[in-house]
């Protein structure tokens, strides 16, 4: 069976196309810049193909992703009917979904009333889903949630401390994201451990970032609350702050509330201190090179990652291993070592030689570290897939 997955971003496109037979990837692609000099780079059998299509919407896009995967020259399949179904990767459920579900009205009116908490992500899912319906019609189609993996986290961890009456009126609250990631590496990391009792932190370190603690598979405690903005300090978002900063700066700037949505969104985090760039590897070679502020904003975030992992040893009452997965959590062994150096009260040691082996699947602890600690590649389109499979056999 074929599963096609696709992932509607604020201005991108993903997709993969994954026989469920071996779980092996037929091909991917991702759409960029959707909407202002968009182009698409497909992967198909070693091959990668380069195409400056502007499209002006995310239809447009699986329109043309769609003729791609039919290609005359570079086929992935001779016919959709081929695809056996669609899942889609939905940022936001709210609270009405705490698992992956198959798509119908009821559903997309659902996702479309969760929209005003992920203006950039739900309504470009949606474009998506109702794309595909016209694309493939009948196909069924499962909707994946960023946010259902943490529905188990208890009441007492995810109300805000503002009057109770916002959580009623708008569901103000935290949900957590990444909740794909962190389903995907908690399972995996069970099945090498052979245990399904693990108290786990798992660290999902990429442009966006978030930690999560699993309990015997659940959810019990995450970084990213209301929105993806909370939590530790990311490439360009600023995690937590002392929320009178905000109004703070809106008086001393003359900030409008779009103005400093940007400003925390777009501009803070790493970024933001070390005046260099949101991309890591930028400031981490501005730092090899004497920039102060590039290593002060790593080593800020190397700090605070570190206690969000001991804190969440309270949640856990516990803790039996580490994970570091996605594009920084995977590909960065120094700040590995840092992060962990910041626990060594906790007796967690790295191991320096398969720390610096680099992003492979392993345990990069040292045989008497008290916490294992390991690298898990996450594979969020491999989950989505699978849920998806699950619920049309």
């Amino acid at each position: 069976m074929k599963v096609l997955v696709i992932n509607c971003g604020s201005s991108s496109l993903k997709y993969q196309l994954i026989d469920m037979d071996n779980e092996s990837v037929i091909c991917k692609g991702t759409f960029e810049r959707i909407g202002d000099n968009a182009f698409l780079k497909h992967k198909i059998n070693g091959n990668e193909y380069k195409f400056d299509q502007n499209v002006a919407n995310h239809k447009e896009a699986l329109e043309f992703v769609f003729e791609q995967l039919q290609d005359k020259d570079h086929p992935a399949l001779e016919s959709l009917d081929e695809i056996s179904a669609i899942g889609h990767r939905v940022v936001h459920g709210g609270e009405k979904f705490a698992s992956s579900v198959l798509i119908n009205d009821e559903v997309i009116d659902a996702i479309d009333q969760c929209s005003s908490l992920a203006p950039a992500h739900n309504p470009n899912a949606l474009i998506g889903i109702k794309a595909c319906q016209d694309l493939v019609p009948g196909k069924p189609m499962v909707a994946v949630f960023d946010t259902a993996f943490h529905q188990t986290i208890s009441k007492e961890k995810y109300i805000c401390s503002v009057p109770y009456e916002y959580y009623t009126k708008y569901g103000l609250r935290k949900y957590g994201f990444h909740g794909t990631s962190h389903k995907y590496v908690s399972e995996r990391i069970s099945t090498l451990l052979h245990r399904n009792d693990l108290k786990i932190v798992n660290c999902h370190l990429g442009q966006g970032a978030s930690i999560c603690a699993i309990k015997e598979g659940k959810s019990v405690e995450t970084s990213m609350g209301l929105t993806p903005t909370s939590g530790i300090p990311m490439c360009a978002r600023s995690g937590d702050l002392d929320p009178a900063i905000v109004t703070f700066l809106m008086d001393k700037e003359n900030l409008s509330t779009k103005e400093v949505n940007t400003l925390l969104n777009k501009k803070s985090g790493l970024l933001g201190i070390s005046n260099v760039s949101n991309d890591f590897r930028d400031i981490y070679d501005a730092k090899i090179k004497g920039n102060e502020l590039a290593k002060l904003a790593i080593d800020h975030y190397a700090y605070k990652v570190a206690t969000f992992i001991a804190s969440y040893m309270v949640s856990l009452n516990g803790l039996d291993v580490i994970t570091f997965t996605a594009g920084i959590g995977e590909n960065r062994p120094d700040l590995r070592k840092q992060i962990c150096e910041n626990l060594s009260y906790l007796g967690i040691k790295i191991n320096d030689e398969k720390n610096d082996l680099g992003n492979e699947e392993m345990k990069i602890s040292t045989e008497d570290s008290k916490v294992e600690v390991w690298v898990v590649p996450t594979n969020e389109e491999l989950m989505i897939a699978r849920d998806t499979l699950s619920l049309i056999i």
